[in-house]
């Protein structure tokens, strides 16, 4: 009797780490990896949701969402995350970046659970371009620093080596890509 006890108290401690590392999205089913880092649960894929409004897939082709999840205009990225989650800001990007930096473990794939899973699903630009699939990755940040310009993270691929920034404020006069009509993917975190 004892035995079993033990084993039925192990198996329920190991599906209990399972379900923390995905999470199904209610409104649609869609199941993502999750990651926790520096006590943060974060979605280690990008969003797949297909708001009404200001949601994009890569080249109008729904068949690179599995990939690459669905590209966003700002104002729709504050309210796509499903419940019990939202859009990170920059400070948590921050963490992030500081994190994997020591660890080096941004390129591995989302099924891994120490990954972030990078997804490069490129972006749209705001006159409607679609650019940099399998090169690069934009996610929206939840700053906001006018009317028309957000925050967001970055992870470019130049010859094959990461590039990862955060735009801030003070570069919108020399770097292009922050208005909140360009379409950027989304990862959110949970609260």
């Amino acid at each position: 009797m004892r035995n079993l006890v033990s084993v039925f108290l192990l198996t329920t401690f190991f599906a209990g780490l399972s379900a923390q590392s995905v999470f199904t999205d209610k409104r649609d089913g869609n199941v993502y990896h999750t990651i926790t880092v520096s006590g943060v649960t974060w979605m280690a894929e990008n969003l797949k949701f297909k708001a009404k409004s200001g949601a994009f897939f890569f080249d109008n082709d729904s068949n690179n969402v599995q990939s690459y999840g669905v590209l966003y205009e700002w104002k729709t990225a504050m309210s796509s995350c499903p419940d019990g989650w939202h859009l990170p800001s920059g400070a948590d990007f921050q963490i992030l970046i500081n994190h994997f930096e020591q660890n080096e473990e941004w390129g591995k794939i989302p099924s891994d659970p120490s990954s972030f899973g990078i997804q490069l699903g490129g972006m749209q630009d705001y006159e409607g371009t679609f650019s940099e699939m399998d090169e690069s990755a934009y996610y929206w940040t939840s700053t906001e620093y006018n009317k028309s310009n957000a925050e967001y993270f970055s992870y470019l691929l130049i010859d094959d080596k990461p590039i990862i920034d955060i735009s801030r404020e003070a570069d919108i006069a020399d770097i292009h890509g922050t208005e909140k009509a360009n379409k950027y993917s989304v990862r959110c975190i949970k609260n």
